[in-house]
């Protein structure tokens, strides 16, 4: 299946300001199951933009905007290929438990059993728990798991406005709502007091007419994936409580959110900002390749060699011309 993103992120300043410095992580990772075939960003003001890789294997882009400006636009455009695997077992062996060891484990995910800045157990999260019977997780991890997503699901309300993208998930246990960001951190901390490596995903969702969920459609989203060592990484997604399909496009994975933000950024000036963000994700055409609109127009008739182009010169100049 071929997807195409458009992602519109826009800035307004209620004065002129200038040298914004911005660091952006829209680009849809390329690995798996998931083939990343076009992708360009776009900025105006126009600026000239920088490349790299972190750590986590996310495309980190970055930018400055030196003259003075009152907005700034952000777009990006990408085409992305993902071939449905198999579905995962309805649970794993009961052997899984054991397998959480020094020879399964590589410190990578002994890392993402750590409490991070969004992801950690909170007095507030001990209560939730506790309510729950969540203590002991029930069965094998993956069933474990999918009894977790279940649970925040049902005990939190879908409701954009109630958090931010900088409040800690104490804000969403105590007003029982919340939105996507804070589900995952929720299940991620959660997951990791079992010994289960969980990291944070950040990415879109295409979402099917036929099908309601609760997340936004003209928004990005999140989700986690879980380390099963039997099994590998199985994306999770709380907020609609489904397991990650080929509708969910990955763009980068961390921690938790303070890894993986899609825009990061400062200014100088005295004003006030104002964020719009648009993301549209439809199905679409494979991509076609350029030499895919080429067509012989007259066959090449092969020169035979001369006593003045000798034949090893002769097979030289037909590879070329090829």
């Amino acid at each position: 299946m071929f997807y195409s993103i458009r992602h519109v992120t826009r800035f307004r300043y209620s004065a002129p300001v200038r040298e914004s410095v911005m660091e952006l992580r829209m680009q849809p990772r390329s690995e798996g199951p998931q083939s990343l075939r076009s992708f360009q960003i776009s900025t105006n003001p126009r600026a000239q933009l920088y490349a790299y890789t972190d750590y986590l294997g996310n495309a980190v882009y970055h930018f400055n905007v030196l003259r003075a400006h009152e907005e700034l636009r952000i777009e990006s455009q990408a085409v992305v290929e993902i071939t449905p695997l198999p579905a995962p077992p309805a649970h794993a062996d009961g052997l899984e438990w054991g397998r959480y060891n020094s020879y399964n484990l590589t410190d990578e995910q002994y890392d993402l059993l750590e409490p991070s800045t969004f992801a950690q157990i909170t007095p507030a999260l001990h209560a939730f728990i506790a309510a729950h019977k969540l203590e002991k997780p029930a069965g094998d991890p993956l069933t474990a798991l999918k009894h977790l997503s279940r649970v925040i699901h049902d005990a939190f309300n879908y409701l954009p406005g109630v958090t931010d993208a900088q409040s800690p998930i104490d804000v969403a246990l105590k007003a029982g709502s919340g939105v996507c960001q804070d589900f995952a951190h929720i299940m991620i901390a959660v997951a990791r007091s079992w010994g289960i490596p969980a990291r944070y995903v950040s990415g879109y969702l295409y979402h099917r007419g036929s099908r309601q969920e609760r997340s936004a459609d003209n928004a990005t989203h999140a989700w986690l994936e879980a380390f099963l060592p039997s099994l590998g990484w199985v994306g999770i997604d709380p907020t609609n409580d489904v397991l990650a399909s080929e509708r969910h496009i990955r763009a980068a994975v961390g921690r938790d959110y303070a890894d993986v933000p899609p825009t990061r950024g400062t200014f100088k000036g005295v004003a006030e900002s104002e964020l719009a963000i648009s993301v549209a994700v439809e199905p679409t055409a494979a991509p076609v390749r350029h030499e895919d609109f080429l067509r012989v127009a007259r066959p090449m008739s092969a020169p035979h060699p001369t006593p003045s182009m000798p034949e090893h010169i002769y097979h030289q100049q037909q590879q070329q011309q090829q």
